[in-house]
């Protein structure tokens, strides 16, 4: 079954990086926001990387990322997915991007993930520099590897 991106991208003429998940996971899309996973470790090393506390909800992680010139998005608009499996994404379309680069100077695109960085790759033909995926199925990478990793967010900013 066709599942449709049912979260809105973040951004504004004052962004300049964009990170890009692959699809919302179920828990995700029934927060209704990015990394919305209890266990994601995405909002933990955002906190880390800008010495900042994270809110709890969806206004104030707007507001943070909004703050830290940050757009947010998925590279998937629709797909057949199973669960959050990313290995059984298929019959993929991508988000329009263009949606935020019409607006934003966008100086650097992250994707959090092999599978985002591929489908990126293959949907839109641009570049994107991959980070390591924060998802608790990711659990080789340590949390202080995955802030090490990030830090080059700021490198953009």
């Amino acid at each position: 079954m066709l599942i449709y991106h049912p979260i809105k991208p973040v951004f504004d003429e004052n962004s300049k990086v964009l990170i890009l998940g692959s699809f919302p996971s179920p828990k995700s899309r029934e927060a209704g926001f990015f990394y919305g996973h209890p266990q994601n470790r995405f909002w933990k090393v955002m906190s880390l990387i800008f010495d900042a506390e994270i809110p709890d909800d969806i206004e104030g992680k707007k507001a943070f990322l909004l703050q830290n010139g940050i757009a947010m998005w998925d590279v998937i608009n629709s797909c057949e997915i199973v669960g959050a499996s990313d290995s059984t994404i298929a019959n993929a379309t991508p988000n329009d991007f263009e949606t935020i680069f019409s607006v934003a100077d966008i100086r650097a695109v992250f994707t959090t993930g092999a599978t985002a960085t591929r489908l990126y790759k293959q949907l839109t033909g641009r570049e994107s520099i991959c980070l390591p995926s924060p998802s608790p199925a990711n659990c080789a990478v340590s949390l202080d590897r995955l802030a090490e990793n990030y830090k080059i967010i700021r490198e953009y900013l």
